[in-house]
Parts: C-alpha cells; sequence; structure tokens
C-alpha cells in the first residue's frame, strides 16, 4: 500500500536568501526551504509545504493574484505577491524623487495593483505645501493620497494620532506593501501601527539564520489580533529597474500619458517624435496645472530610452 503524502497550506511571511518562513492557518511558523538550489516564493506567497522534522520543504506554490518586483539589467528583486495594495511613503523632507515615485506607480499599474501614496510630515509646513503642490499630477491622474504627520506613539499627539487613524481606514482588511525612501518614515509607520515590529523582526531573524544576527530582505506583519489587516515592510527604493517593461507598453502604465495616447494619429506612436501625436499636443508647463505636465513627460521620455537600451549581458 503505498503512503498517502499529505501536504499542508501556508503563508510565506519572510525570507533570507533559500529559507522563508512559513504561517500556518492556526499561527504556528517554521522554516521551510525550496525543492532544489534556487527559491522561487516571496513573501505573501500561498504554498503547500511538507513537514520534515520540525522544518519543512515547499512543494508548491499557488497560482498568484499579482506580484510586485523591479527589475534591472542585473537582476530581478520581487518584493511581495497577492498585494491588495501598493502604500507609497514619501516626505516633504529630504525632497522626494519624482523618477523614483513615478517608476513605483508603474510597477503597480503593470501588475494591476492599486497604488496609495502617502506624504509624510505636514507638521513641516511651508516644506510641505511645496511638495504638495508638486504632487498635483499624480491628484489629476485620480491618485488616492494621504496627507500625514507620522509620530512615535510616545509623541504622537492629536496629529500623530489622526494620522494613525486616517492610515487604518485605507489599511483595514487589506494586505498593504509599504514602500519608502530613507527619511520618508517608513521606519516609524511600521513601528507605530505594529508595536512589537521590532521584536517581530529579531525573532524571524534568528530563526531564519540559525541565531546569526541578519536582516530579513522583505516581511510580513499582522496589524490587527484577527489577522485580517497586514503590512508588508520591503527595503531598498532606492533604485528602481523597469527593464520587464516593454517600452511600447509604458505609455499604457502612466494615466496621464495613455489618456492623451488615444489622440494620437498613429496606432504605433512612441509619443517621442511623430507628427498628429496627441501626447506631444498636450504637453504644458506645470504651473498651468493642465494636459500633460512638463515634468511628467521629462520622465516618460527619458524612461522610454532607458528601456529602449539593448540588454547588456
Amino acid at each position: 500500500m503505498v503512503e498517502r503524502i499529505v501536504l499542508d497550506p501556508g503563508l510565506v511571511v519572510a525570507s533570507f536568501g533559500r529559507h522563508v518562513l512559513v504561517e500556518t492557518p492556526e499561527g504556528r511558523r517554521l522554516i521551510c526551504h525550496p525543492r532544489g538550489k534556487k527559491s522561487q516564493t516571496v513573501v505573501g506567497d500561498q504554498v503547500l509545504w511538507l513537514a520534515t522534522a520540525d522544518e519543512g520543504t515547499i512543494e508548491k506554490i499557488e497560482p498568484r493574484r499579482n506580484i510586485f518586483y523591479r527589475q534591472d539589467e542585473v537582476r530581478t528583486k520581487s518584493f511581495a505577491a497577492n498585494l491588495d495594495q501598493v502604500l507609497i511613503l514619501i516626505a516633504a523632507q529630504p525632497e522626494y524623487s519624482e523618477s523614483q515615485l513615478s517608476r513605483a506607480l508603474i510597477a503597480a499599474e503593470a501588475q494591476g495593483i492599486t497604488p496609495l501614496i502617502a506624504l509624510n510630515k505636514s507638521d513641516l509646513r511651508e516644506p510641505y505645501e511645496r511638495a504638495w503642490q508638486r504632487l498635483a499630477p499624480y491628484r489629476r491622474m485620480g491618485y488616492a493620497m494621504l496627507p500625514l504627520a507620522l509620530k512615535p506613539a510616545s509623541d504622537a499627539g492629536a496629529t500623530g494620532e489622526n494620522s494613525a487613524q486616517l492610515l487604518m481606514q485605507h489599511l483595514a482588511g487589506k494586505v498593504t506593501l509599504v514602500l519608502g525612501p530613507s527619511g520618508s518614515g517608513k521606519s516609524t509607520l511600521i513601528n507605530r501601527l505594529v508595536p512589537d515590529a521590532r521584536v517581530l523582526t529579531g525573532e524571524i531573524s534568528q530563526a531564519l539564520n540559525s541565531g546569526k544576527h541578519t536582516t530579513t530582505s522583505t516581511t510580513w506583519y499582522w496589524v490587527d489580533s484577527e489577522r485580517s489587516t497586514a503590512l508588508i515592510d520591503s527595503p531598498g527604493f532606492q533604485e528602481f529597474g523597469l527593464q520587464h517593461i516593454a517600452p511600447m507598453d509604458l505609455a499604457g502604465c502612466m494615466p496621464d500619458i495613455a489618456m492623451h495616447a488615444k489622440n494620437c494619429k498613429f496606432y504605433n506612436c512612441t509619443h517621442l517624435h511623430e507628427p498628429g501625436c496627441g501626447v506631444i499636443a498636450a504637453i504644458q508647463p506645470d504651473e498651468l496645472q493642465t494636459g500633460i505636465s512638463d515634468r511628467r513627460y521629462k520622465i516618460y521620455s527619458t524612461l522610454f530610452a532607458e528601456l529602449s537600451q539593448p540588454a547588456r549581458y
């Protein structure tokens, strides 16, 4: 009689190298390893695993709804899978990179993942007003935008409490990947909504690397005891390659460009030099706040040139 192999379901909640941490439906967590030399799992994956002593082996990755990743000429960096939304946290100070913001938005659009922009440090009045004004083209595109003044719980005050409550209105019941460059307040956000985040990260690092001190690349945190709201924290937002997007698909991932591309004379218009281009005709100086912002068009043309470069191996 052939013994029936029983596979158990689980959720990948952290990863480091070839090791991942899997959470069972009951909330138990254990280390699992992939079949083969390379792990294909990412945080947020639903998997089937086989128990081996006190650890496990990943036998199957269930079909994904989506996966958020970046790709440059050298490597692909997968952030997380099965997301409801991506929260892109930027700050009034230091000044955020609009190119970096646009790249993250394009990556989300390419996967059909809802992006949410949060501008932090609203308590810095003048820098905040300037930053909010720079975001006008993104509000016109219909992106949801949150004004925040994130503070640690110890000195949050009314403003910090309001920011935390506003965030929770948009996060409740969803799986959210949090992205943010250095200085944006991402650590404050995570620690504010998940008070035990540092402890949990330490426990995960210890479990995944046999007690050695290390930082996991991406970590899943439950915000509530019911495990209905989750934040995924991922470092490494300084560079954001989009080599996985074809140049001719770029316009469709930029709502303001896509809106006017419908008016182009030629179906294969690159929006760079063709006569009768609806995009070029819609470019306006930023201060007019109509049509396509000339800053946004510059980002488009720069990215198109970048994505059109032949691959170098």
